[in-house]
């Protein structure tokens, strides 16, 4: 058979001709579709990829990063779920997928399931350790309050703390307490308070719906009240309610008002227990008084302080004797250092001498060295006698024909006088 039709749909055509079927079938879209997740997969993109599956069947899913944002709980493999939303096909493969709009764990409340994960995930990280929990002051003079200031909470907490402990000043640090912008707030006003330096700070609200106190149970929370360093209190909802804030809290009270009660003592409380301390130590005083009375009086009645006159001679004497002892052992001590001192110095003046002795002894080696004739005659000079021995200081004292000697450093010449020149070299020789 032989088909020819000018007409022809690409595929791409028929996809999208099914596609708008898919889409225009209100049956198949806003329906509700319960399952089990399998093959998830969380994109960088923020859009989640999963399969939702029975024992039947499976079908493609995704969320896409809009509806992603606003899930309540964590999606995990095998995990039973209720997913709304409606199919579509996506026209470039021909498959068809279910477009999840919402989802929630099938059996158990999103917000539930959420608050179970939070709370496993915080108290591994040990954000529930008691090791980590703050001691409460016992008399606080500066309370922070974290809450609506238009609450009703706020209004009791002052009535009580007004009523408790007026001493403290109450500051409040205003934020909102519900809804998507509450945590943020929640962070900022718990900061602020942590460095102003109080010494406690109380976060409470009222109560209401799990949707309500949810902000409380939000991680950021949670962890901005780890983090703080000043000592935190939670009171948050009814007695039944429990919260993120307080597991990580370093007190839960089930309360606000209660919250205030523990977070400061009693005035009058505070001042019985005065009376009693006076009182106490009125006694202990009173006690002291009479054991010291007694032993004044057995002291009294005693010898010693009956004989304390001759007691104090005796003890004088002694003193005198001391002193006569110690005045003689310093009189010879000086004695000894005079003398010491004298030889010292005897010595100091003979060394003294003895070193101007040397330099005298010295200048005079150095000029009878300096006199000797022998050292002169070392240089070249030498000395002329006559025959006879004389000393020839002047040419006068010799004649032509004389016979002299000259003493050179070596030995003596035996020498004749031919001429006699009274002139004196010009080279001074």
């Amino acid at each position: 058979m032989e088909l020819v039709s000018p007409q022809a749909m690409t595929i791409l055509q028929l996809n999208n001709y099914v596609k708008n079927l898919v889409k225009g079938d209100p049956y198949i879209q806003n329906i509700l579709v319960t399952g089990e997740i399998s093959n998830l997969t969380f994109a960088r993109s923020g859009h989640i990829y999963l399969t939702l599956k029975d024992k039947d069947a499976s079908i493609q899913a995704v969320i896409w990063k809009g509806n992603a944002a606003y899930l309540k709980f964590q999606p995990e493999h095998g995990m039973k779920v209720l997913a709304f939303g409606g199919v579509d096909l996506y026209p470039k493969s021909g498959s068809y997928q279910f477009i999840i709009q919402h989802m929630e764990p099938e059996g158990l409340g999103a917000l539930n399931k959420a608050f179970e994960q939070l709370k496993q995930k915080l108290e591994k990280e040990g954000l529930f350790d008691p090791a980590h929990k703050k001691r409460l002051p016992r008399a606080p003079r500066k309370i922070g309050v974290v809450t609506a200031p238009t609450a009703a909470a706020f209004q009791d907490v002052c009535n009580v703390l007004r009523r408790r402990w007026p001493l403290a000043d109450v500051t409040l640090s205003p934020t909102l307490v519900q809804g998507a912008d509450a945590p943020p707030q929640i962070v900022s006003a718990l900061e602020r308070l942590d460095a102003a330096g109080m010494d406690v700070i109380l976060l409470i609200r009222g109560g209401g719906s799990l949707e309500d106190l949810w902000a409380f149970n939000d991680e950021r929370v949670a962890r901005a009240v780890y983090a703080c360093n000043t000592p935190i209190i939670t009171g948050v909802g009814h007695e039944t309610d429990t919260t993120m804030v307080d597991f990580v809290s370093d007190y839960r009270a089930p309360t606000p008002s209660a919250a205030a009660e523990v977070c400061a003592p009693d005035r009058y409380d505070e001042m019985d227990q005065v009376l009693v301390l006076q009182n106490r130590m009125r006694a202990l005083l009173q006690q002291q008084i009479n054991e010291r009375r007694s032993r004044v009086q057995y002291l009294q009645r005693s010898n010693v302080l009956q004989s304390f006159s001759s007691l104090l001679n005796v003890k004088r004497m002694e003193l005198d004797q001391l002193y006569d002892a110690m005045a003689h052992s310093f009189s010879d001590k000086v004695v000894e250092e005079r003398n010491r001192y004298q030889l010292v110095a005897s010595r100091l003046s003979m060394d003294n001498r003895m070193t101007k002795e040397r330099h005298r002894l010295s200048v005079c080696a150095g000029q009878l060295t300096a006199y000797n004739p022998l050292n002169v005659i070392a240089r070249g000079y030498g000395v002329v006698r006559t025959a006879d021995g004389q000393v020839v200081e002047t040419v006068t004292k010799t004649h032509p024909g004389d016979s002299i000697d000259v003493t050179v450093s070596d030995g003596t010449l035996q020498c004749t006088v031919d001429q006699i020149r009274k002139e004196v070299p010009s080279d001074g020789r």
